[in-house]
């Protein structure tokens, strides 16, 4: 069994989608939404839905959310941006798709 962690955000009194007012950003395998600051992702559970804070950039020197970091030297995995480090392969490690991918920081790597 695997333990997701995850930061629940405050109460809306609105659901975050299409419309809602609040930008979207897509941060791998979900949709973030830009809240006052901060970054919201839909984390469903069987007692319903609630939102949860998005992961935070893991770099030494950086603040900001995996969704929205622009650091040059990013070394973090869950960034939108970390880019793969297979030979030859020139695609951010979200969107990698290498079958027999060895890049620490792509989602799919073995």
């Amino acid at each position: 069994m695997t333990t997701v962690e995850h930061a629940p955000a405050e109460t809306h009194r609105h659901t975050h989608g299409p419309g809602c007012g609040h930008d979207a950003i897509v941060h791998r395998d979900h949709v973030d939404y830009l809240h006052d600051g901060h970054v919201h992702r839909e984390h469903v559970t069987e007692s319903g839905v609630h939102y949860d804070e998005c992961d935070k950039c893991r770099c030494a020197h950086c603040s900001d959310s995996c969704a929205q970091c622009s650091c040059a030297e990013c070394d973090c995995p869950t960034c939108n941006h970390a880019m793969c480090s297979c030979e030859g392969c020139t695609d951010a490690c979200a969107n990698c798709t290498c079958a027999d991918c060895t890049c620490a920081t792509c989602s799919h790597a073995a």
